[in-house]
């Protein structure tokens, strides 16, 4: 068995796994263990009560942080001509139709959110095995295929995120860096949170929200009390 060193072993002890914490105790305690060199993401996991392998108790959708991600997100986009154009004009790192397709076939994706228009979909739905693994396939319910692609790019650059319930019902996302202020992060908690409670499925049975735990890119799980999350 491998021995911890001796920043995991602070990290370790420094939180008592039983407890449940307030939010603001916990996002607190979060951004103090969050002590390597680069500035860690502040991440959020939580437990709902679905099974996402039934249609319908599937958990998906995007949020706009308010206080951002404190991400550069790269964002790539399908269109031609005046719409390629607004694309540009809106801050998009890569535009193209097939060209841009041919790019990806070719092993290069260089964006982390990917937006089309409705008539680019053909060429696109050729890319599903390679985005879709992926979770950049462009989806309508999410926005990102849409005429109006220079909306679209701005809320990707500036703060948007995508949420989606895993196998075992667990949505984890990013809610900023360990350097924004607390009432920040705390902001940033409150409205992804919502969206998830909003986006709630006609087939989830139970308690919805069962777990939440909030942690630094590489310190320690924080439980949170369910109680104020639900009031949150």
């Amino acid at each position: 068995m491998a021995k911890l060193t001796k920043k995991a072993k602070t990290l370790a002890t420094a939180v008592d796994r039983e407890k449940l914490y307030g939010i603001d105790e916990a996002i607190a305690l979060a951004r103090t263990h969050a002590t390597s060199k680069f500035d860690e993401t502040i991440e959020v996991a939580l437990n709902l009560g679905v099974d996402p392998r039934h249609a319908d108790q599937m958990v998906r959708g995007v949020v706009t942080l308010p206080k951002g991600t404190g991400k550069t997100v790269r964002v790539g986009v399908f269109a031609k001509g005046a719409k390629a154009d607004e694309a540009r004009e809106a801050g998009a790192d890569v535009v193209g139709a097939e060209d841009l397709m041919e790019t990806i076939q070719g092993g290069k994706i260089e964006f982390d959110r990917c937006i089309a228009t409705p008539d680019m979909m053909g060429v696109v739905g050729r890319l599903g095995k390679v985005l879709g693994p992926k979770g950049l396939m462009p989806n309508p319910k999410l926005g990102t295929v849409t005429m109006n692609v220079a909306e679209a790019v701005k809320a990707a650059k500036g703060g948007q995120v995508e949420y989606r319930v895993e196998k075992a019902g667990i949505i984890h996302s990013g809610i900023g860096k360990a350097s924004f202020p607390a009432e920040d992060l705390r902001a940033n908690f409150d409205a992804l949170v919502d969206a998830v409670v909003k986006a709630k499925p006609t087939g989830a049975k139970g308690k919805y929200v069962r777990k939440v735990a909030i942690s630094s890119s590489m310190g320690p799980g924080i439980k949170v009390d369910t109680a104020e999350v639900a009031t949150a």
